[in-house]
C-alpha cells in the first residue's frame, strides 16, 4: 500500500487568517499554487484558501464598487472555508485519490494532532498517473 505521506508534498505554503486576500493573490501567483492552507499561531490548521475562493472575493470587491486597492483590508478570514477535511500521512493513496474525486475536492491538508505536515492535490495524481501511463508505454513491446 502507498501512503499519502509518501506522494504529499511537505513544503506547504501557508498563511494566517489575519493575512489579506492581496497576501493570498500574490503567494499563489508567485508560487504557482491553487490551494494554501491557513494556520494559527500553533501551526494547526485552521482553514483553507482555494484559488476559486480568491477569485470570488475579488469578485464580490468589484461588484461592490470597491478598487482592487481594497484587497489589502479583507483579511483571509472573512473568506476562508473553515469546515474542511484533511487526511494523516499514513491514509491509503489510492482512497485519498478516491475521497477527491467523489467530493469533488482539489486537495487535502495532511495533519498530524491537527498540525499541518503536507498536502496531496489533485494535480498530484495527475503527475502520478501519467507517470503510470509513461511506464506502461515503456513496457509496450514495439509493434512492426
Amino acid at each position: 500500500m502507498i501512503s499519502v505521506k509518501e506522494m504529499m508534498s511537505i513544503n506547504v505554503q501557508t498563511l494566517s487568517p489575519g493575512d489579506s486576500l492581496e497576501d493570498a493573490k500574490q503567494l499563489m501567483n508567485v508560487s504557482g499554487i491553487h490551494h494554501i492552507p491557513i494556520i494559527d499561531e500553533a501551526a494547526k490548521i485552521v482553514g483553507l484558501v482555494s484559488h476559486r475562493d480568491v477569485l470570488g472575493a475579488s469578485e464580490s470587491i468589484l461588484s461592490e464598487n470597491r478598487t482592487m486597492q481594497n484587497a489589502g483590508n479583507i483579511l483571509i478570514e472573512s473568506f476562508m472555508t473553515r469546515d474542511i477535511t484533511t487526511v494523516d500521512g499514513r491514509a491509503n493513496l489510492r482512497e485519498a485519490a478516491l475521497f477527491l474525486q467523489r467530493h469533488k475536492y482539489g486537495c487535502l491538508p495532511v495533519v498530524t494532532d491537527g498540525q499541518l505536515k503536507g498536502i496531496v492535490t489533485d494535480s498530484d495524481f495527475v503527475a502520478i498517473a501519467i507517470d503510470l501511463l509513461e511506464q506502461a508505454e515503456a513496457s509496450e513491446p514495439e509493434e512492426l
